[in-house]
């Protein structure tokens, strides 16, 4: 077998297993609708689970762990292949790898009935894995260019580690070192890999559908400078989240990355809802970095909550939606279009993530807009997992 689509045809199993993106899209999507779920049912008092994290941390950790931990593993799993020409992890080793991610979201709700250590390595199963089977594939690939990524995905494990060290020892590990080590690490993931797909997917549509001006050429000098500048706020918001610096330079990569967008050309891509959704989804990398370099600077504000959920609900839950979407009309061999029912996804992470931020500006109308956000924030991955699921399910046409 010298080809990933005869590397495919080759397995005899559920179609699930077939590629990487089909499994872990499929559970992110679910995870995402039923860990809120379950959050609110904690919130209202209606169940307390056994985890030895307090509520919030546990919502923070199975959010950006959990969910985003199934959503990079979907990526790459499906991207690395098309990136080396080598083959992709399809049967039963791709099911092991969605076992280890199962395995980490019972470990961690369950954690109170163990040792922190062996909760924290069976949840860092999944990344320590898939970072030995890419390093593999890429060396065997010679495939250097994308070392980055890999980097990014240690970064993002290490986050996890911390994370797990800090709720066993700190308590509340929802604002410590290990959950803005793992935001800022996909972040920079949304930086490198979003820098590169939404330039050249609005450019692939624009030459095709709506001559006129095409976006910058991905990976420039100013894109490497915007990526420089947006690491070396990381760095500076892991380590001092309230130094002046800290605040000076997150508002500094904010203008920067809107520029950087900007230069995308994303309001030619109004008639393609995959297309503007990318753009829409990387909005959030600076309005979050904005908001949180005007929350150090002017703490009165108290406006921190809102730098955090701009990156992790608006970043994050967007930019996802949109690139599991895409991937899985692409892949499955459907039309790369939205229908109705893929807008009414984008419209409720929209939803969601504006009454989020509205809660935290009109406290009097807190728990009607939470209840909205949460409700939404459902209706978006429960959606796609209803919507998706049989397109994930189903052998390619």
């Amino acid at each position: 077998m010298s080809t990933t689509a005869q590397q495919m045809r080759a397995w005899r199993g559920p179609a699930l297993l077939s590629f990487g993106f089909r499994p872990f899209f499929l559970g992110a999507s679910i995870w995402a609708a039923l860990a809120m779920a379950l959050w609110v049912a904690m919130l209202l008092g209606f169940i307390t689970l056994p985890t030895a994290f307090d509520p919030v941390s546990w919502h923070a950790h199975e959010f950006l762990y959990g969910y985003l931990g199934a959503v990079i593993a979907g990526f790459l799993l499906t991207a690395v292949p098309n990136w080396t020409g080598r083959l992709p992890i399809v049967g039963w080793p791709l099911a092991g790898l969605f076992a280890l991610w199962l395995a980490g979201r019972v470990a961690v709700a369950t954690s109170l009935a163990f040792p922190s250590l062996p909760v924290a390595l069976v949840d860092l199963a999944l990344p320590l894995a898939l970072g030995a089977a890419l390093v593999r594939e890429i060396i065997a690939g010679r495939n250097w260019r994308n070392l980055i990524v890999l980097v990014l995905l240690a970064c993002f494990a290490t986050g996890n580690a911390m994370f797990h060290w800090e709720a066993a020892h700190v308590r509340y590990a929802a604002q410590g070192y290990g959950l803005r080590l793992g935001l800022c690490s996909a972040m920079l993931m949304i930086g490198v890999i979003g820098g590169r797909i939404v330039p050249s997917f609005t450019r692939n549509w624009l030459v095709r559908e709506n001559p006129g001006r095409l976006p910058a050429p991905p990976m420039q000098r100013f894109d490497k400078f915007a990526l420089a500048l947006l690491l070396a706020g990381a760095l500076l918001w892991v380590l001092a989240p309230k130094a002046t610096t800290t605040g000076a330079t997150l508002i500094g990569v904010g203008a920067v990355h809107a520029i950087r967008l900007a230069r995308w050309a994303g309001h030619r891509t109004r008639r393609e809802p995959l297309l503007w959704v990318l753009h829409v989804g990387y909005a959030f990398v600076p309005l979050g970095a904005g908001a949180l370099g005007v929350s150090v600077l002017w703490p009165g504000l108290a406006i921190d909550a809102a730098g955090q959920h701009l990156w992790m609900a608006g970043a994050i839950g967007m930019m996802t939606l949109a690139v599991m979407s895409r991937a899985t009309l692409g892949h499955t061999g459907q039309e790369l279009s939205a229908g109705p029912g893929t807008l009414l996804l984008y419209a409720a992470m929209l939803v969601a993530v504006s009454a989020r931020l509205g809660a935290g500006a009109w406290p009097q109308a807190r728990e009607v807009l939470y209840t909205v956000a949460a409700t939404a924030w459902i209706a978006a991955f429960g959606g796609f997992a209803l919507l998706y699921g049989p397109l994930l399910l189903r052998a390619r046409r």
